[in-house]
């Protein structure tokens, strides 16, 4: 059973808050919008493929999940088009169909009672490759780095305000692709101090040359440039990630106010927790099972009542390793079902956890577990029960784990309602 967290305001009586997930939107390289996108996740439709975005005939990496048939003029209002950029805009157009799928017009709420709070990571590269391009072509005002990373992170939290008449709390988390569940779970903080709504998630990438390069200096990049066997996390063959592009944008809500409204309700977040991994060489064990450990704990289920993983799923030997490990001895050998839908899109940085968070109230809502596509054979010493076809499952409790680079560790439990 659940222990609920109490929070107290002045002049109020103690009482529980809960946080409900009641509204859904989707940019994915596998679909754009979020049924569209299912139903190529269920059917197993890979997203991955040779990079359209620029030509990466020069790069030993040419594969990326580019999120199909968006067209900025299409969905976004003519008159944000030049104040924003491509991860932003396909977060806006994610944050709307989230709304509208929520049922909720934010800017009728009482002044600072909605607001919005993304993770992102990688999007800033597009901004920054788009200003220096400026520079190169047309003589612009230079901009740092540090600047555009800056601008970017204020202008995709700060466009979903502007556009849905938000004025409460606004923020940007990066811890790369932990991101998605770190907002999600600072989401859930601004509801205990009184908050309505809060619009949450990530949309995030960063297909362009200024951060290809940054991606393959990190040596994470999968060099196989066949889109079935580029990205294989947990399979014999894994030789890193392929990068994405999307994510998921989520309403979280304050459960009295959610049901005082009669909101369709997706699932809850009954659980979080965040870890960090020690300093490399020191040889301490990393942190993603304390993680898992917390989050469990948090949200009063054991190990028993878990119907699923959605996995982190590196696709980076070393890591996969770990997180196998790091289940394994949570649940045992093959004790619980692991799926990792982001072998058909790419790792999307602050959106992939996000994304799974979608996937994972999905299951909830259909008793469906999503697959894992193009693992053939998992590494020695591996032995997971991972979902590999559609599979049928009465699903009420997941447990969705992610993993940033730098170390951060993140979990969350998500629950029927």
């Amino acid at each position: 059973m659940t222990t609920p967290v109490l929070e107290r305001s002045a002049g109020s009586p103690q009482r529980a808050r809960t946080a409900l997930f009641t509204g859904i939107g989707v940019a994915a390289p596998n679909g754009l919008g979020t049924e569209a996108w299912w139903a190529a996740t269920l059917a197993g439709t890979n997203g991955i493929d040779r990079v359209t975005r620029f030509d990466p005939s020069s790069y030993p990496a040419q594969l990326a999940g580019e999120v199909p048939g968006f067209t900025a003029e299409e969905h976004i209002p003519s008159r944000l088009l030049p104040q924003t950029d491509h991860m932003t805009r396909l977060a806006l157009y994610a944050a709307k169909e989230a709304i509208d799928d929520a049922g909720v017009d934010p800017a009728q709420l009482p002044e600072f009672a909605a607001g919005v709070v993304t993770a992102s990571s990688a999007g800033g590269f597009e901004f920054g490759q788009r200003e220096l391009e400026a520079l190169w072509s047309k003589g612009g005002q230079y901009v740092s780095a540090y600047q555009s990373f800056a601008w970017f992170y204020a202008v995709n939290s700060g466009q979903i305000s502007i556009r849905h008449g938000m004025r409460g709390p606004s923020g940007v988390l990066v811890t790369e692709q932990a991101g998605g569940l770190d907002a999600v779970a600072q989401a859930r903080r601004q509801l205990r101090k009184g908050s309505r709504l809060i619009v949450t998630g990530g949309v995030d990438g960063a297909i362009c040359p200024w951060g290809w390069t940054a991606q393959l200096a990190g040596a994470r990049l999968s060099p196989v440039n066949e889109p079935d066997s580029a990205f294989v996390p947990f399979d014999a063959r894994a030789r890193g990630y392929v990068p994405g592009e999307g994510g998921a944008i989520l309403i979280l809500e304050d459960a009295d106010e959610a049901r005082e409204r009669g909101a369709r309700v997706y699932g809850r977040l009954a659980g979080y927790a965040a870890t960090f991994d020690p300093k490399p060489g020191t040889g301490g064990e990393p942190g993603l099972r304390r993680a898992a450990e917390l989050a469990l704990a948090e949200a009063g289920v054991g190990t028993a009542d878990v119907d699923v993983v959605f996995a982190d799923g590196s696709g980076v030997e070393e890591l996969d390793r770990q997180e196998a490990d790091a289940i394994s001895g949570l649940f045992g050998s093959r004790g619980v079902p692991v799926t990792v839908p982001k072998t058909m899109t790419g790792r999307l940085y602050a959106g992939g956890a996000a994304l799974d968070l979608a996937a994972a109230l999905l299951s909830i809502r259909d008793g469906l577990i999503p697959p894992t596509v193009n693992v053939e054979r998992q590494a020695e010493g591996i032995d997971l029960d991972l979902v590999t076809a559609v599979r049928p499952h009465p699903v009420r409790t997941v447990l969705v784990l992610a993993r940033g680079n730098g170390g951060f560790n993140a979990a969350a439990v998500v629950t029927a309602d």
